[in-house]
């Protein structure tokens, strides 16, 4: 569904459709299902990588949580029923540092980053599957903004060009043009046949939260875990805490002492 008809041309994108189907070897479906924008000015940013919300079949955003999502993902359990995606994201940023910095040879390689210039400059990468993330933008004596709460708002000034953030009526803090950066993030899924499409579309193979803690449960214990029993697995606190512990992987090499 796309709920705003103006950006047809934009979600429905053909080269966009093409770029996904080749990310995967050349499959022959692939259908958008999501575009977002992100604008913001300096600020500072959590050094941390991280995966988007892996999709599988049965387990996605509408029914799950997104930690379950990831444990998921970094469990390897669950492979066959992971949903083939594909991103294509485009930076527009004439300001300093607000780099990309990715693992494409997986946690255990070396990161790479995205350098400037960063207009109109963009990835085909399948986030859910790859660690990365979005490094500080702008200088490290810009980043503070004194007074933002999240009730906080921000909007174009166009009588005196500028960017304008507000806290309850009152102006804080302002940016030249160039000091915003604007992210785009087109999203699909991708299937390699029909097959592939019908075994989506049917749900005939799908996962369902019991068979996913059954799985994770039993591997756990494989590995010699003491693992209680949880009576509600999607909200008991100290099993949570377990899983999250058990699959947890990250990257080993980073260059975070080296970001600006």
């Amino acid at each position: 569904m796309l709920y705003y008809p103006e950006l047809h041309d934009c979600f429905y994108n053909a080269r966009f459709l093409e770029l996904a189907k080749s990310y995967w070897g050349g499959a022959q479906y692939a259908r958008p299902t999501m575009m977002l924008f992100n604008l913001c000015g300096p600020h500072h940013s959590g050094l941390s990588s991280h995966l988007d919300a892996v999709t599988f079949r049965g387990v996605r955003i509408e029914n799950s949580p997104v930690w379950l999502q990831n444990v998921m993902g970094r469990s390897g359990l669950f492979t066959d029923h992971v949903v083939k995606m594909a991103q294509v994201i485009t930076w527009w940023y004439l300001g300093e540092n607000g780099t990309f910095t990715y693992w494409p040879d997986g946690p255990l390689g070396e990161p790479k980053r995205l350098e400037h210039p960063l207009w109109n400059k963009g990835v085909v990468v399948q986030n859910e599957m790859m660690f990365h993330r979005g490094d500080p933008v702008g200088r490290p004596d810009e980043r503070d903004t004194p007074g933002m709460k999240h009730r906080s708002t921000m909007e174009y000034d166009a009588g005196r060009g500028d960017w304008a953030i507000s806290t309850d009526g009152e102006v804080i803090r302002r940016h030249a043009p160039n000091e915003m950066r604007l992210l785009v993030h087109w999203n699909a899924e991708v299937y390699t046949d029909l097959d592939e499409v019908k075994k989506n579309m049917d749900h005939s193979d799908d996962l369902t939260h019991d068979i996913v803690f059954e799985r994770l449960l039993a591997d756990m214990r494989a590995r010699g875990m003491d693992v209680a029993e949880p009576s509600d697995p999607l909200h008991d606190k100290e099993f949570i805490r377990a899983l999250i512990a058990a699959y947890s992987i990250a990257p080993t090499t980073d260059w975070a002492d080296r970001t600006p």
